[in-house]
């Protein structure tokens, strides 16, 4: 890119990373402390919304509170419980979409996929417009036209922080997550100490009120008064997947990191959601136009601390505020990943597997932030819309993702201890509670906005078959051009002997991927069209780290290993044919930005080269086949045109 934009881009963003570099891993990683932060604060943050929705779901039976919040509590550690299993099961990383995947089938880890890719957007939405309605909540109410431009800015921001890598869009928000865990701890101890009085009285108002209810509405009207309460809730449990979805950013052994991280998440979520539940019932908080409930309860109870206590709520909403903001990190930390996952798969478009030169997969970022201003702007920031859409596709992933630990369970007890019934219990309980929350949340909220959450994952998921379908079709055309590796195995041998390089003769660069029928195609091809005017061949592959091989060093190992045994196969076979042949590897995030490398090679030790690369066409060439397949060969003959090397594209029909 021109040196001024790449100035500006190294400013906001920052230098470049080199995924050569063996420490690399450990520098990018997170500790447990740090991972809490980033993932797990999206759990804990659903304090914000979760229990206000469920406390007002109640429809005045405030005490009914009670059992609301140990059904809560009990779901927090359920459902935690399943996730440390699930980080067992995949030490590098499982969330919903390859739980469902590995474990059921392949189309449901899609479905199941799709449907989190949707929650991770709804959940950078959902905390960013959770953000702005607390930082509201004490600026003047003239000011509230300003909202949803403040939550689109506060979006730019974070897509810029997250491009310049999980741990540093993370640690400068670390003072801000312990400034919200020392200002509610404060608050949920202070209210239980001072009114510790009033807590058996609260025991027995609750058992009165249900006693009431019942004589009142029935046992059974009771009951799902209460449920639904527990069931609008919902909101209170999503992040918790987070964790198992982040795993390949965590520090090593992954899987006790994740653990921790895991354990201090659902500790923190449930002391957090009890505290702030009691907290409404000792303090009869009430709505209030314009406020959270947690800003009523935080006014009402520092009433008496005087400007000591207007100071108090202003911190602490403040902290909340921007820790809702934080949150946002779990969607842009967890979605690129999903993504990049699904992307392998061929669920998606190749390109959103790519890292940038941050090593981070700046495509998915980028599309997470632009879905979830779209998201924001068309809800116009409202919380309980955008509540019920969340609450209804983390529970689709959470369903799925129970579900398949129920049968992996069950499909390995021959051959496990004794320990798979205690885990396909906790499992079993985890999918029995999940399948109840999702099919009420549909039922009672589907004219509420539950069809628009059920009508996008299905267009996504509609998506996704037809970009695998075009993938699987593009496939088999080119199954035809694996002959040409047989018959490139089985050729005649010319020359036993080794051909020295030629300076006098002509040069033919070619740039391959792997040895196979494409590779092979092109090298054909530049015999077919140009006979014998080439003597010296030299092949180049530059082995693309994305995604799915940026998982350790070991891992870009292989690739390394596995790109010098392709061009080692190439120079085989044209020294075998009585040319001479080399092979040289090249390793990186970009095949352009390596490019840089050939041309100065080119430029260098072959100034008379010609450089070839081939290009799939297609039958019917479209935007859409333009979308799904980079023209790459097209972006690198401009790049050398504009260095005087000739590059030739040579057709690849399919």
């Amino acid at each position: 890119m021109p040196s001024f934009i790449k100035n500006i881009k190294n400013i906001f963003v920052g230098q470049a990373k080199s995924p050569l570099d063996r420490d690399v891993f450990h520098k990018l990683s997170l500790v447990a402390f740090l991972a809490w932060v980033g993932l797990g604060v999206d759990g804990l943050t659903s304090s914000c919304y979760g229990p206000e929705l469920a406390f007002l779901a109640l429809q005045g039976h405030t005490y009914l509170a009670v059992f609301v919040a140990l059904a809560t509590v009990a779901t927090v550690f359920i459902i935690s419980a399943s996730y440390s299993q699930i980080i067992e099961l995949f030490p590098t990383g499982g969330g919903g979409y390859l739980v469902a995947s590995k474990l059921l089938n392949p189309t449901v880890g899609m479905i199941s996929g799709c449907a989190l890719l949707i929650d991770y957007v709804l959940t950078i939405a959902l905390s960013v417009a959770a953000g702005i309605e607390a930082l509201f909540s004490f600026l003047p109410p003239q000011w509230l036209f300003l909202k949803i431009e403040a939550g689109v800015l506060v979006l730019l921001i974070l897509i810029v922080l997250n491009m310049r890598g999980a741990k540093e869009s993370i640690k400068p928000l670390v003072p801000i997550f312990l400034l919200f865990i020392i200002t509610h701890v404060t608050v949920i101890f202070y209210a239980l100490i001072t009114k510790a009085g009033q807590l058996p009285t609260i025991l027995v108002e609750a058992q009165r009120e249900a006693q009431a209810a019942s004589s009142e509405l029935g046992m059974v009207a009771m009951l799902m008064l209460i449920f639904r309460a527990y069931s609008l809730g919902a909101g209170t449990y999503t992040g918790i997947e987070a964790v198992s979805n982040g795993l390949n950013i965590l520090r090593e052994p992954r899987v006790e990191t994740g653990k921790k991280t895991m354990s201090l998440m659902a500790w923190s979520l449930a002391f957090t959601v009890f505290g702030l539940l009691m907290g409404y019932l000792l303090f009869n908080v009430t709505p209030q136009a314009g406020k959270t409930l947690n800003a009523v309860l935080f006014e009402t109870m520092t009433s008496a601390w005087g400007q000591w206590g207007r100071n108090f709520v202003v911190i602490t909403l403040i902290s909340e505020a921007f820790l809702l903001f934080i949150a946002a990190q779990t969607g842009f930390l967890g979605g690129p990943r999903v993504l990049a996952n699904m992307a392998l798969d061929r669920w998606f478009p190749n390109k959103f597997a790519n890292l940038s030169d941050r090593l981070v997969t700046q495509n998915g970022i980028v599309i997470m932030g632009i879905a979830a201003i779209i998201t924001l702007v068309l809800a116009q920031g409202a919380i309980q819309l955008l509540v019920i859409l969340y609450s209804i596709n983390v529970f689709i992933t959470f369903t799925f993702s129970m579900l398949g630990l129920v049968r992996h369970w069950w499909s390995v007890r021959h051959q496990s201890d004794q320990k798979w019934k205690r885990r396909i219990l906790v499992s079993g309980t985890g999918l029995v509670l999940t399948t109840l929350i999702l099919v009420s949340v549909v039922l009672l909220k589907f004219n509420e906005g539950g069809w628009i959450a059920l009508f996008v994952t299905g267009s996504l998921v509609v998506v996704a078959i037809l970009i695998k379908r075009h993938y699987f079709e593009v496939s088999k055309m080119l199954h035809r051009l694996n002959t040409l590796v047989h018959a490139a195995a089985v050729s005649p041998t010319v020359s036993e002997v080794p051909v020295s390089f030629d300076p006098h003769a002509r040069t033919a660069v070619i740039l391959v991927g792997g040895f196979n029928g494409l590779g092979l195609h092109t090298l054909f091809n530049v015999s077919r069209f140009f006979g014998k005017e080439f003597r010296n061949f030299i092949f180049i592959q530059i082995g693309v780290i994305d995604a799915g091989n940026f998982k350790g060093a070991a891992e870009v190992g292989n690739l390394d290993a596995q790109v010098k045994k392709d061009l080692g196969r190439y120079v085989e076979f044209m020294q075998r044919q009585g040319h001479f042949a080399e092979g040289t590897a090249y390793m990186g995030v970009d095949v352009l930005e390596e490019a840089d490398k050939v041309v100065a090679l080119v430029s260098k030790r072959f100034p008379h080269a010609v450089i070839f690369g081939g290009q799939l066409v297609f039958p019917n060439e479209s935007l859409w086949t333009r979308w799904l397949h980079n023209d790459t060969a097209f972006a690198l003959q401009r790049k050398f045109y504009q260095s005087g090397i000739p590059f030739v594209v040579l057709p690849i029909r399919v």
